[in-house]
């Protein structure tokens, strides 16, 4: 998130090229100052057989260029703005150009920040404007980095920090993003608000607590298509560092879908071990989700677990199957090659949760019916990943993925065929 890099310490040093432009100061006494920062993403991608064959659509590959711009003003100590423009373009997609995929101009970011109390080690923030959010592993709340368009949300936000606790408030709307010019529009609708708080518990590691409430008018599963209210209140308990390392979440969610009732919920368990004093420093782990699906399809009720706005790469760099009604297993491991070269291996076992509901995509879109079909494996991935910083500008990253149909698709997809897919990401900041 560029928006939380600090350069104040650069205010009272000799700098260089570089460091100048992340402190340019604009009065006498250095408190009035800006920050001017960029990216640049070039990214081939490779496909065959995306959806399994399903559209017999074969090999396609594909360009996609991302380029960002961003200026931090800080007024003093207790207002700043910043502001962000994100241009996203792709050439050689088939089917047409998406929200995902192209956005030729447009303002990411654009908020006002008022701090209206300090004390010590404790502050309140107010944030109004368009902003990225991005909260915990991304399970349901995340800036979608995998999308060549980030996404991003108009509202207000409350946020307190103190040594060992932190927490936000806040109430979004979701806008409408275009292709072209500076022509994404706002949903003027409230269809995202909640809290999310973290707290720091010492040698034990992190807890999450949040609440989270979307609205949308119509929402697409099994069980129909339907107007949808739905709360979700959750946990996350979580450590990262050398030895042993875990992640375990959970999160059940009411409401209502149309004249029915919501009763979903999911549960995760992450847990692994980095030898940190070993060559390569070694992490293994092993991941295992459970996702409710819909149990009765017709009955107006929903047991079918919402994603919200989940992390696209969950489960893999470039998962087919989204979090929702699924059953998965999920060994992994890296290495660091070099000090600057890291090397990943994931497999990933994926079941349907339930019998009477389908196969979703990355961001929680239906994809596949399922109650017509009693098989229950969908299928395996394997991945494989590389990823090269030459130093804190300039990193290239690759992934290849086959996917081995299982029981399911190949009950539903007639001439099934195995997924393929490869890329080549270049990224440059400043």
């Amino acid at each position: 998130m560029r928006y939380d890099e600090n350069y104040e310490f650069l205010k009272d040093s000799n700098r260089n090229f570089y460091e100048r432009l992340k402190f340019i100061p604009l009065n006498q006494e250095k408190d009035i100052y800006m920050s001017i920062g960029g990216e640049a993403r070039y990214e081939y991608v490779y496909f065959n057989n995306e959806d399994w064959g399903r559209f017999d659509t074969g090999s396609n590959n594909f360009i996609l260029q991302r380029y960002d711009l961003h200026a931090d003003i800080h007024l003093g100590k207790n207002v700043r703005v910043f502001a962000q423009l994100r241009s996203a373009l792709q050439d050689g997609i088939f089917n047409g150009t998406i929200g995902t995929d192209q956005d030729q101009l447009n303002v990411q970011n654009l908020f006002l920040d008022v701090n209206v109390y300090q004390k010590e080690d404790q502050k309140i923030i107010i944030r109004a404007g368009r902003q990225e959010l991005d909260y915990g592993s991304g399970r349901l709340i995340s800036v979608q980095e995998g999308r060549n368009d980030r996404l991003y949300f108009t509202g207000g936000k409350i946020m307190y920090a103190s040594e060992r606790l932190y927490i936000d408030a806040f109430a979004m709307m979701q806008d409408a993003v275009n292709s072209g010019v500076f022509d994404n529009k706002m949903s003027k609708q409230l269809n995202l608000w909640g809290a999310y708080s973290k707290i720091i518990i010492p040698k034990a590691g992190n807890l999450d607590l949040y609440y989270l409430g979307i609205r949308r008018d119509r929402s697409v599963f099994e069980e129909g298509i339907a107007p949808e209210r739905r709360h979700t209140i959750g946990t996350r308990f979580w450590k990262y560092g050398g030895g042993f390392i875990y992640n375990l979440e959970a999160a059940y969610q009411f409401g209502t879908f149309g004249s029915g009732n919501i009763n979903a919920w999911t549960g995760s368990i992450d847990v692994g071990y980095m030898f940190e004093n070993t060559k390569f420093k070694p992490t293994i782990n092993l991941r295992n989700d459970y996702i409710s699906g819909d149990k009765i399809q017709g009955d107006g009720d929903l047991q079918t677990f919402n994603p919200l706005f989940p992390k696209g790469g969950y489960f893999g760099f470039n998962p087919q199957i989204g979090p929702v009604n699924l059953i998965d297993i999920h060994p992994y491991a890296t290495m660091d090659l070099l000090s600057n070269l890291q090397f990943q291996l994931d497999v990933v076992f994926n079941w349907r949760y339930s019998l009477e509901d389908g196969v979703y995509r990355p961001g929680g879109s239906l994809n596949r019916l399922g109650s017509m079909s009693d098989k229950r494996y969908i299928g395996t991935a394997y991945l494989a990943s590389l990823t090269y910083n030459f130093n804190k500008y300039i990193s290239i990253s690759n992934g290849f993925q086959y996917f081995k149909t299982g029981a399911f698709i190949n009950d539903i997809t007639p001439n099934a065929k195995d997924g393929i897919f490869f890329n080549v990401q270049l990224g440059f900041k400043f």
